[in-house]
Order: structure tokens, then C-alpha cells, then sequence
């Protein structure tokens, strides 16, 4: 019999399944193909019949036999979410120049702000993220009196820990920039938070400004220097966070790509109504929230971005056009600044499917039970493709007759 990863359903799964198509009338908004693709995938996903799959036997004895299901790679897939971490994880941290200190930002908006951000999210988000990098490089500049490039990743996040729309930038910055005239790197100890604050304020303002060119907007705009004069909040982790930068990228990756919520956090679903919880920004405890199933659905739909979105971005000496080339140019310019930790980045390796088996389960999925030897590729089958490598068909072709001659 296969060892087949099918998934027993979930509460998560189960929700949309019994109000997806409700929801969508109350909220048409998301009744559109995209959407419906979303959800689709969700639900099919872990299921070979729907989604495909890879089919291992072990060609020394025969008996062993494991059936992979393809994933969805949907955003709104939890499980699928979880391998995105991993593979963000890894690219992360061979992004990070050596030598360079890191910071953890973060940048937020008021909430005054996040209706038009929800409305005009396909306008704004992009526009917001390069926000961020400028403002990082203006106070940068401001700071040392002569023009950086600092090198940034920013994180694009829409919900804040209770599922709600709040839209905000993680960024990991370098701490200071590249003088690109003098090739020299100027390392900045401290970022003074009221410089911080109203930049980013100016920032995120204008770019609005010149984005939703609204009477609304510019009401909004108004509002906001008055409303907040000290500007808006941002934090910036204090110290070299974490201590060892080798496990920079795990530590942020559960702030920045994890989904809204996950399946350990939902403790009741009776149909109706859905009760999780969540450790509140505010209080530092864990609280517990209950909505009705459509705002359950709502909070969680509403996190997934348009088809080709790209929402970690890579900015200054981060920018992935030009990260090889400038390399050997950071690492010369940082070598002349005493009191940098060298040597300090750990590269983190890209988990595949069996890795990722071996940790959850401490079982090798692919070397075979009965007589212990690695099972090799037999089959893979795709829904639309239909066969498209079979092992027993390049057999009975003489695939190997060379071989044994």
C-alpha cells in the first residue's frame, strides 16, 4: 500500500468549505476567479487525486512504496505557508553582507489609515515599501552629513496578531549605509526615534498624497499632522538582535512571513462562530477573540495579494540586481571599520520535502522499510499534464538495455 501524505481535513479547511460560498455574496469584493483559485488550491492541497503527485519505489526489492502530493503554494494555505518560511529563511541568510550589523525595524501607519490602505491596496503597498528604504537612507544621510545607501529587506505585513488589517513594514536594515563616492562604509550606533518618527510620517504622507490624489486623502493627510505631530510609531530592536547573527533570519521569519494565524491558535468552531487567540501587542498576555465565521473568513482572506506580487523586497546594497557586484565592495569598506563583528553570518540550508519529513516525523520517507535501500523516483502525475515521467514505461522502452549488455 502507498505511503501517501493525504491530509486528514481541518478546522481551517472546514470553515471555508461550509461559508466560502456565502461569504462571497455578503463580500463581493473577493468573488472573483482569483480568489475562488485561492481557495480552491487551499482546499485541495495535500490531495494527489486533485493536486498531483510523485510516486517513489525502491528498485532493489520492489515493496517499498511513498506517494508525495504536490502543494498548492498558496498564500492562503497554512501548511504551504510553512515551507514558504523555510525557504525564506535560507535565501535570507545568504543575503546578509559579512560583517555588516543588522537591525530589526519595524514602520507602521496609524489607524486612521488603514481603511484606504484596504480599499487601495494594489495601489499603495508598493509604493509604501519603497517608502521605507528612503526614509531608512534619508535619516542615514541626515545623520552622518554625507549621502548612504544603506541595504535593505522589506517585509510587507497587513495583520496585526488578532487577524485585523494593519498594515506595516519589517524590515531587516543595516546599521548605517555605503558612502559610495569615498568607499567607505559609515556604521551608526544610534537612531535618534524623533528624527525617525517624522520621516517616516513625510514619507508615508507624501507617497500617499501622490498616490490616491483624493479629496479624501488629502483630508486624511491633514489630519494626520495634526492628530500626530511627534509622527508616526516605529521600533527599532536595540543592541545587535539577535546576539548572534546566524539566527537573525529565523528569528524574523515568524514576524514577517508567517500567515495570520495557524491551526493550534483556533480552539473552537462550532459552526457558526470562531474562537482563537492571540498574545496582544498591548497587554504582553494571551487573549482570546470570538467573530462570526465571516469575519473569521474576512480576516483571513483579506492578507492574500494580487497574483505577481512580490512582498519582500530588496533595497540599497540589499537589492538583488546588484548584490553580487557590490560584495566584494562592502566587504573592503567594512574591513576598514574597527569594532564590526566579522564571520558572523551562518548560512542557512533550503529544507526540502525530506528534510522537512526526517524533522516532523524522524523517519527517512524515502529510503524504504523493508530492505533499507533509497527509493528512486517511479512516477509523477499532474491533473492537467496527466503522466508526464513514468520509470516502468523507460524499462519497457530499454531505457537500461545499454547498461546490461
Amino acid at each position: 500500500m502507498l505511503a501517501e501524505t493525504r491530509e486528514a481535513p481541518n478546522v481551517f479547511k472546514q470553515i471555508f468549505v461550509e461559508h466560502w460560498e456565502g461569504f462571497k455574496h455578503v463580500y463581493p469584493r473577493y468573488n472573483t476567479r482569483y480568489y475562488d483559485g485561492l481557495v480552491d488550491k487551499m482546499l485541495g492541497c495535500g490531495n494527489p487525486d486533485k493536486m498531483g503527485y510523485l510516486e517513489y519505489r525502491c528498485l532493489q526489492c520492489g515493496q517499498g512504496k511513498h506517494l508525495v502530493a504536490m502543494r498548492c503554494k498558496s498564500s492562503l494555505c497554512l501548511r504551504c505557508a510553512k515551507v514558504y518560511v523555510d525557504n525564506w529563511v535560507a535565501q535570507v541568510s545568504t543575503m546578509l553582507h559579512e560583517g555588516v550589523i543588522y537591525r530589526h525595524m519595524v514602520l507602521t501607519v496609524p489607524a486612521v489609515l488603514r481603511p484606504p490602505f484596504y480599499r487601495n491596496a494594489h495601489a499603495l503597498l508598493g509604493p509604501f515599501m519603497r517608502s521605507g528604504a528612503r526614509c531608512l537612507d534619508d535619516v542615514f544621510s541626515h545623520l552622518s552629513g554625507k549621502p548612504l545607501t544603506g541595504g535593505y529587506i522589506v517585509v510587507v505585513q497587513t495583520h496585526g496578531r488578532n487577524g485585523q488589517y494593519n498594515p506595516h513594514l519589517h524590515i531587516i536594515g543595516t546599521s548605517g549605509g555605503l558612502d559610495k563616492q569615498a568607499k567607505e562604509w559609515v556604521h551608526l550606533d544610534y537612531l535618534p526615534y524623533p528624527l525617525l518618527r517624522k520621516k517616516w510620517q513625510w514619507y508615508v504622507l507624501t507617497m500617499l498624497r501622490h498616490t490616491v490624489k483624493t479629496q479624501e486623502i488629502n483630508r486624511l493627510v491633514d489630519l494626520c499632522y495634526t492628530r500626530y505631530p511627534n509622527g508616526f510609531v516605529t521600533n527599532i530592536q536595540k543592541g545587535d538582535v539577535p546576539s548572534r547573527y546566524e539566527s537573525l533570519a529565523r528569528y524574523l521569519a515568524k514576524y514577517v512571513v508567517s500567515p495570520p494565524i495557524s491551526l493550534r491558535r483556533i480552539d473552537r468552531y462550532d459552526g457558526h462562530r470562531v474562537t482563537y487567540h492571540y498574545r496582544s501587542h498591548k497587554s504582553e498576555r494571551v487573549e482570546w477573540e470570538s467573530v462570526d465565521v465571516y469575519t473569521f473568513i474576512g480576516r483571513m482572506i483579506q492578507h492574500t495579494f494580487a497574483k505577481g506580487f512580490k512582498r519582500i523586497r530588496y533595497y540599497g546594497v540589499q537589492a538583488t540586481k546588484t548584490f553580487e557586484k557590490i560584495k566584494g565592495l562592502i566587504h573592503e569598506a567594512v574591513a576598514k571599520v574597527k569594532g564590526i563583528v566579522q564571520g558572523a553570518i551562518k548560512i542557512i540550508a533550503r529544507l526540502t520535502y525530506r528534510d522537512r519529513y526526517q524533522q516532523s516525523s524522524g523517519r527517512d520517507p524515502l529510503r524504504c522499510p523493508h530492505c533499507h535501500h533509497e527509493m528512486g523516483l517511479w512516477k509523477i502525475w499532474h491533473p492537467k499534464y496527466g503522466v508526464v515521467y513514468d520509470e516502468l514505461e523507460a524499462i519497457k522502452q530499454g531505457k537500461y538495455g545499454a547498461g546490461r549488455a
